[in-house]
């Protein structure tokens, strides 16, 4: 594995012809949750039964979280507010975009164009996904953006910015999706992962739901279920 800077943005690379993400194969690109480090969606790399020639970017969130144990933020969160709102049940606003989320999207965009220029990503050529919070700024790019993917992987994620990206989803007919949630999530309600499903179904993106029993995790089921959507994709080509 190995670090490289782009758009602004520090990635760790990894699979590929040399292990450091090197050769012309297919990108997953993956963006870790709120308050994790940039690594910790690494070891998904290992685990995907994917093409050999597969290679891997987890890009680290340009937002550090204090307490020193690495966490970083797409964009920042009212921890307070969040945690009131969990324990009594009250749902975010799935509407507006919150402070932060367009910083966020075009952070990835500039990190995209430097692939391609740099690392010699072709365009078309990635998978864009996340989980959880980086889920749902996939999402937002892949709504408001024109930028072709190979397909969409949103793990755990929900909705937010719904106003925005409904005027976007129609252009995304045809982009091949894989959803996972818990219906458990204590922390993204598992509702409206279904509700962020049928919109996507209702304009035309071809979405492989795998609803599983557990929280706000990536379990075996998901990890498996990835791998065989990236491979299943790839072989369609």
């Amino acid at each position: 594995m190995r670090v490289k800077n782009f758009g602004g943005l520090d990635v760790r690379l990894t699979g590929g012809a040399d292990g450091d993400g090197g050769g012309g194969g297919t990108a997953v690109i993956l963006l870790h949750g709120f308050g994790a480090p940039g690594d910790d969606l690494v070891p998904l790399s290992q685990a995907l039964r994917v093409p050999k020639e597969t290679r891997f970017a987890f890009p680290a969130a340009p937002l550090k979280l204090d307490g020193g144990f690495g966490g970083r933020a797409w964009w920042m969160l009212d921890i307070e507010k969040f945690a009131a709102d969990v324990a009594s049940g009250r749902r975010h606003d799935t509407r507006i975009a919150p402070p932060g989320l367009s910083e966020a999207r075009e952070k990835i965009l500039a990190m995209l164009e430097a692939m391609e220029a740099e690392w010699g990503l072709p365009p078309g050529g990635a998978f864009l996904g996340g989980f959880s919070q980086g889920a749902m700024l996939a999402c937002d790019v892949a709504a408001q953006s024109a930028r072709d993917f190979a397909g969409l992987i949103v793990m755990s994620g929900g909705i937010t910015a719904e106003s925005e990206w409904e005027t976007g989803w129609p252009a995304r007919a045809g982009l091949p999706v894989f959803q996972s949630h818990g219906s458990d999530d204590p922390l993204l309600a598992f509702d409206i992962a279904e509700r962020l499903r049928d919109v996507l179904r209702g304009h035309g993106l071809r979405v492989e739901w795998r609803g599983f029993r557990g929280g706000h995790e990536i379990p075996v089921q998901v990890v498996e279920g990835v791998g065989e959507f990236v491979g299943a994709q790839l072989r369609a080509v």
